[in-house]
């Protein structure tokens, strides 16, 4: 097995990246009600979609095709901003997003399978010997160099990404059980049953191989990485089924050599309200599990060219402020703040999360709000919010309270939702003064 953070130098003029972002992203709920997941802001300055696209860039892989489908205009827009290459290299970042024609194009991407068949004839367009299939909601770090010399050396026709999980976490995955060459011989979609389970658990043998001996063992999930070989996949497609972990995997097990890629590094899938809380607060730790410091690796962004931060007094314990804010005499204690963000005087933030602002609110757009006895964009005076992810646009008056404290699970109110405890208000959501939440 290849080292994690080998550097490395690997033919992959031979490669198609495609990311899937098209799900409609239930889950997110309120963060997708107006934009698509991928599109969904991450650690201040960021989006998911920044994820896969970066790790495709830094292992050398410039032809990225990115699969759209639900409120997909903010995405669009952040590429459109954020990635172009120059014409003499060749590649590119394009969008393909769902479109409905005659045949086998009639209807919208039915899984992820489906979506990829519905564009094949753009990417039969190029020259390529594999194709990387990626999902555009997780937070990782991998070379894909790895996994295309893993590919090649065992003889694959499919190489799955994977990465170790306690059986307590399994039922969220597709589980598969490889032999001692890492060939993949079962693949179970969210495996419920605790017998099944114990049954795909990692062999000693390969436990040893990966320098687990003596832990619990572990399970092997899919990451939602593919690596195709074209033909394979062209065969593989020729067919109604609409989904690769639920459907096409599954399936060619027995008849193809499919491969195992295991990764041991920090991967989080965000699907949740909460697993996206969790993975943004832990940015804000001493030493977090994922590291945006990291320059060997960067992940890239669309480049605002916005003024350095302001702070006027404000108290910081565990924050990260991103570009353009306006801290005045508050408190931020382990929260993320994001662009453009104003939070005036003796306002208090407990982790919480703070998507920031698409643009700076004019002096008549605050007389017009102001006569109407709305506050402007922001968090106003003495406002105290806690265990909460504040959207973008949002305009939060002085004197509010916000937590979660007391409330149920899930809420749906007409001026914010509770999702896994976690209070959120949604983007371009009004806050009247001396609200208690």
């Amino acid at each position: 097995m290849i080292a994690q953070n080998t550097r490395m130098s690997v033919n992959t003029s031979n490669v198609l990246s495609v990311i899937l972002g098209g799900g409609q992203g239930t889950r997110l709920f309120p963060l997708t009600r107006d934009r698509s997941k991928p599109a969904v802001p991450l650690a201040g300055k960021y989006r998911l979609v920044d994820i896969p696209i970066s790790n495709c860039i830094n292992s050398g892989l410039r032809r990225i095709y990115l699969l759209t489908q639900f409120n997909s205009a903010s995405l669009h827009r952040h590429i459109s901003q954020s990635y172009k290459f120059d014409m003499f290299s060749g590649g590119f970042v394009e969008i393909l997003a769902a479109e409905r024609g005659d045949g086998s194009s009639a209807s919208w991407y039915q899984g992820t399978a489906d979506a990829v068949r519905k564009n094949l004839l753009h990417f039969l367009n190029h020259d390529f010997e594999y194709l990387l299939i990626l999902s555009g909601d997780a937070l990782y770090r991998l070379d894909f160099r790895r996994i295309i010399v893993e590919h090649a050396e065992s003889g694959a026709d499919i190489t799955v990404s994977t990465i170790p999980v306690p059986p307590s976490e399994a039922q969220a995955f597709g589980i598969m059980q490889v032999d001692p060459t890492l060939r993949i011989t079962r693949f179970v979609e969210k495996p419920k049953d605790p017998a099944l389970l114990d049954s795909l658990r990692i062999e000693s043998a390969v436990q040893a191989q990966l320098g687990l001996d003596g832990k619990e063992a572990p399970l092997l999930a899919s990451m939602g990485i593919y690596l195709f070989n074209r033909e394979v996949l062209l065969k593989l497609l020729d067919n109604s089924l609409a989904d690769f972990g639920k459907h096409i995997i599954p399936a060619a097990i027995a008849s193809h050599k499919v491969f195992a890629s295991i990764f041991q590094g920090y991967w989080e899938d965000i699907g949740t309200i909460r697993s996206y809380f969790d993975a943004n607060l832990d940015l804000v730790a001493d030493l977090p599990r994922f590291n945006f410091f990291d320059m060997s690796a960067p992940i890239f962004t669309r480049p605002r060219f916005l003024p350095a931060s302001k702070v006027n007094g404000a108290q910081i314990n565990h924050g990260v402020i991103s570009d353009g804010c306006i801290l005045n005499q508050c408190a931020v204690n382990y929260s993320i703040v994001g662009v453009r963000s104003v939070i005036e005087q003796d306002c208090v933030l407990t982790r919480t999360i703070h998507l920031g602002c698409d643009f700076y609110e004019s002096e008549s757009s605050i007389r017009q709000y102001e006569a109407r006895n709305l506050p402007r964009i922001g968090i106003g005076r003495n406002t105290q919010i806690e265990n909460a992810i504040i959207d973008k646009n949002a305009r939060i008056g002085d004197n509010c309270r916000i937590s979660p404290a007391g409330k149920p699970d899930k809420v749906d109110h007409a001026q914010y939702y509770i999702r896994d405890g976690i209070v959120i208000i949604p983007k371009n959501g009004i806050i009247a003064r001396g609200t208690v939440i």
